[in-house]
Protein backbone atom coordinates (compact mmCIF):
# COMPACT_ATOMS: atom_id res chain seq x y z
CA UNK A 1 0.00 0.00 0.00
CA UNK A 2 3.00 1.97 0.69
CA UNK A 3 4.48 1.83 -2.52
CA UNK A 4 0.90 2.52 -4.38
CA UNK A 5 0.43 5.90 -2.17
CA UNK A 6 4.01 6.86 -3.36
CA UNK A 7 3.65 5.82 -6.85
CA UNK A 8 0.55 7.94 -7.09
CA UNK A 9 1.88 11.08 -5.67
CA UNK A 10 4.90 10.74 -7.94
CA UNK A 11 2.58 10.12 -10.37
CA UNK A 12 0.20 13.21 -10.19
CA UNK A 13 3.09 15.40 -9.76
CA UNK A 14 3.73 13.98 -13.17
CA UNK A 15 0.17 15.48 -14.15
CA UNK A 16 1.02 18.47 -12.90
CA UNK A 17 3.94 18.84 -14.67
CA UNK A 18 2.07 17.97 -17.92
CA UNK A 19 -0.39 20.26 -17.23
CA UNK A 20 1.89 23.19 -16.92
CA UNK A 21 3.88 22.10 -20.24
CA UNK A 22 0.70 21.52 -22.40
CA UNK A 23 0.53 25.51 -22.75
CA UNK A 24 3.86 25.34 -24.55
CA UNK A 25 4.32 22.47 -25.89
CA UNK A 26 1.11 20.02 -26.13
CA UNK A 27 2.56 17.44 -27.53
CA UNK A 28 4.66 16.72 -24.52
CA UNK A 29 1.82 17.75 -22.30
CA UNK A 30 -0.69 15.23 -24.04
CA UNK A 31 1.77 12.13 -23.82
CA UNK A 32 2.99 13.04 -20.64
CA UNK A 33 -0.75 13.24 -18.91
CA UNK A 34 -1.31 9.80 -20.95
CA UNK A 35 1.64 8.13 -19.67
CA UNK A 36 0.67 9.27 -15.61
CA UNK A 37 -3.25 8.41 -16.23
CA UNK A 38 -2.03 4.92 -17.82
CA UNK A 39 0.01 4.29 -14.71
CA UNK A 40 -1.92 5.45 -12.42
CA UNK A 41 -4.42 2.95 -13.68
CA UNK A 42 -2.10 0.56 -13.48
CA UNK A 43 -0.75 1.36 -9.94
CA UNK A 44 -4.42 0.80 -8.60
CA UNK A 45 -5.84 -2.07 -10.78
CA UNK A 46 -2.83 -4.40 -11.24
CA UNK A 47 -4.69 -7.54 -12.38
CA UNK A 48 -5.35 -5.57 -15.60
CA UNK A 49 -1.58 -4.85 -16.11
CA UNK A 50 -0.91 -8.28 -15.81
CA UNK A 51 -3.31 -9.80 -17.93
CA UNK A 52 -1.96 -7.14 -20.62
CA UNK A 53 1.41 -8.21 -20.59
CA UNK A 54 0.39 -11.87 -20.68
CA UNK A 55 -1.54 -10.63 -24.00
CA UNK A 56 1.72 -9.25 -25.67
CA UNK A 57 3.69 -12.29 -24.10
CA UNK A 58 5.40 -10.89 -21.29
CA UNK A 59 4.91 -12.81 -17.95
CA UNK A 60 4.15 -10.20 -15.23
CA UNK A 61 2.66 -6.69 -15.55
CA UNK A 62 5.66 -5.23 -13.60
CA UNK A 63 8.01 -6.60 -16.43
CA UNK A 64 5.85 -4.93 -19.20
CA UNK A 65 5.93 -1.56 -17.49
CA UNK A 66 9.60 -1.78 -16.70
CA UNK A 67 10.26 -2.83 -20.90
CA UNK A 68 7.94 0.69 -21.85
CA UNK A 69 9.33 2.69 -19.43
CA UNK A 70 13.30 1.61 -20.73
CA UNK A 71 11.83 2.03 -23.78
CA UNK A 72 10.27 5.45 -23.33
CA UNK A 73 13.52 6.75 -21.80
CA UNK A 74 15.89 6.02 -25.00
CA UNK A 75 13.54 6.96 -26.78
CA UNK A 76 13.74 10.79 -24.71
CA UNK A 77 17.50 9.95 -24.67
CA UNK A 78 17.54 10.05 -28.15
CA UNK A 79 15.45 12.95 -28.85
CA UNK A 80 17.68 14.88 -26.39
CA UNK A 81 20.76 13.93 -28.00
CA UNK A 82 19.55 15.20 -31.41
CA UNK A 83 18.48 18.21 -30.02
CA UNK A 84 21.77 18.98 -28.27
CA UNK A 85 23.58 18.19 -31.78
CA UNK A 86 21.34 20.20 -33.63
CA UNK A 87 22.21 23.47 -30.94
CA UNK A 88 26.06 22.60 -30.88
CA UNK A 89 26.03 22.88 -35.13
CA UNK A 90 23.68 26.10 -34.61
CA UNK A 91 26.58 28.04 -32.21
CA UNK A 92 29.45 26.65 -34.49
CA UNK A 93 27.77 28.36 -37.22
CA UNK A 94 27.43 31.53 -35.60
CA UNK A 95 30.65 31.67 -33.59
CA UNK A 96 32.18 30.60 -37.21
CA UNK A 97 29.95 34.12 -38.57
CA UNK A 98 31.21 36.25 -36.16
CA UNK A 99 34.68 35.36 -36.16
CA UNK A 100 34.96 36.31 -39.96
CA UNK A 101 32.24 39.27 -39.12
CA UNK A 102 35.32 40.12 -36.75
CA UNK A 103 38.07 39.68 -39.18
CA UNK A 104 36.46 41.75 -41.85
CA UNK A 105 35.81 44.01 -39.29
CA UNK A 106 39.56 44.66 -37.90
CA UNK A 107 41.11 44.02 -41.77
CA UNK A 108 38.94 47.53 -42.48
CA UNK A 109 39.76 49.32 -39.82
CA UNK A 110 43.63 48.40 -40.19
CA UNK A 111 44.35 49.06 -43.85
CA UNK A 112 43.01 52.31 -45.27
CA UNK A 113 40.95 52.53 -48.70
CA UNK A 114 43.15 52.86 -52.09
CA UNK A 115 42.55 55.50 -54.09
CA UNK A 116 41.94 54.45 -57.45
CA UNK A 117 41.65 56.19 -60.70
CA UNK A 118 38.24 56.42 -62.59
CA UNK A 119 38.12 54.33 -65.28
CA UNK A 120 37.17 56.07 -68.56
CA UNK A 121 34.88 54.00 -70.68
CA UNK A 122 35.74 53.75 -74.06
CA UNK A 123 38.82 55.53 -73.52
CA UNK A 124 42.11 53.87 -73.21
CA UNK A 125 44.48 55.56 -70.33
CA UNK A 126 46.33 58.94 -71.31
CA UNK A 127 50.59 59.01 -70.23
CA UNK A 128 51.03 61.00 -67.55
CA UNK A 129 53.18 63.70 -68.52
CA UNK A 130 57.15 63.38 -69.75
CA UNK A 131 57.29 66.36 -67.04
CA UNK A 132 56.52 64.20 -64.40
CA UNK A 133 57.89 60.92 -65.94
CA UNK A 134 61.67 62.98 -65.73
CA UNK A 135 61.56 64.01 -61.94
CA UNK A 136 61.39 60.24 -60.99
Amino acid sequence: MIAQLLLTALLMLVLVYAWSAHRTVPIIGLLASGAALAGLYFVWVQEHATALAALVGIGRGSDLIVYIWVVISLLIMLNLHLKLRLQLDMITRLARAVAIDRARQRRREAVPPRKRRPVMLGRKAEAPPIESQAKK
